[in-house]
């Protein structure tokens, strides 16, 4: 019986230009796919209309083939994919697993120092900060409807504690593999009820990239250790629908010599300006290669 091909995936934003981090994650996940004769897609995970632009993703395209990655088409775009986020969104809706949330900000901040509440992780990344207190999840079904029809801003939250339950997480945890890592509990509840549908988006990265992955058939989902919480979240959204799991690897990020994650505000480590510098897509592949060898 042969085992099924692997499929890794490189998925950034188009919100700048690519930088030696991007360099690395690239070539990170196309370097695995081509070492077993496997597939490596690209991805464009471009549902902020509020910051996406399509200079950045035809930019994004000419620095990967400059720098020599190769990707299947399709290219995936989440904008096109809105209906898709939708349908899953309803489903959760109907087997009440999300609800409505009418809070700003302020809100929620007023409402957790009321509360004299602890912080906790947040539900993006490993910093800490308040989790939200769950102040709509107890509105009724009439006052949901009537905030919703008088068309009061909302988002989407996932009801955590239903959903542990109707996933039985709550005697019978859930796990990914992770291939630093190893076999990893995932333990979503430290992040509370966490955002599915934003208010201006009508999805969340949680949401779309758990349901794009599973789309693309990946295999090996290859991304920064800086997201290695999410996937708490993404393993309990894989059992909600009824999606495989695929094997993670969540690698080092490359920093700056001050130790700072390297960001797109740093426009002195961009692709475009290391070629400006005079650098060749082989000078900036060895220097990228070098760190994947050092932290493989």
């Amino acid at each position: 019986m042969t085992s099924p091909p692997m499929i890794t995936r490189f998925a950034p934003s188009p919100t700048g230009y690519l930088h030696l981090g991007h360099a690395y994650a690239a070539l990170f996940a196309a370097g695995y796919a081509r070492r077993v004769g496997g597939r490596f897609y690209l991805r464009l995970e471009d549902i902020d209309h509020t910051r996406c632009s399509e200079t950045f993703a035809e930019a994004i395209f000419e620095d990967l083939a400059w720098l020599g990655v190769h990707w299947r088409a399709p290219v995936l775009r989440q904008s096109q994919r809105l209906e898709v986020y939708a349908q899953a969104l309803r489903s959760l809706r109907d087997r009440r697993l999300v609800y409505p949330c009418f809070c700003t900000r302020k809100d929620i901040a007023h409402e957790v120092a009321a509360a004299g509440g602890a912080p906790h992780l947040s539900e993006n990344s490993a910093s800490r900060g308040p989790l939200y207190p769950g102040t709509c999840r107890g509105l009724s079904v009439e006052v949901r409807a009537a905030r919703i029809a008088e068309g009061v801003p909302h988002a989407w939250r996932l009801d955590m504690a239903a959903a542990l339950a109707q996933t039985g997480a709550e005697t019978t945890p859930l796990f990914w593999r992770d291939a630093r890592r190893g076999e990893v509990r995932a333990a979503p509840e430290m992040f509370g009820d966490v955002v599915l549908a934003r208010k201006d988006i009508p999805t969340s990265y949680h949401l779309s990239a758990t349901l794009d992955d599973a789309a693309q058939e990946v295999t090996l989902v290859t991304r920064g250790e800086d997201l290695f919480h999410a996937t708490h979240i993404h393993r309990l959204l894989q059992a909600l629908l009824g999606l495989e799991t695929p094997l993670y690897h969540h690698h080092v990020l490359l920093c700056d010599s001050q130790g700072r994650r390297l960001a797109k505000r740093d426009s002195g480590v961009t692709l475009r300006a290391l070629r400006r510098r005079g650098l060749s897509s082989g000078d900036v592949r060895t220097m990228v290669e070098e760190k994947i060898d050092e932290n493989t």
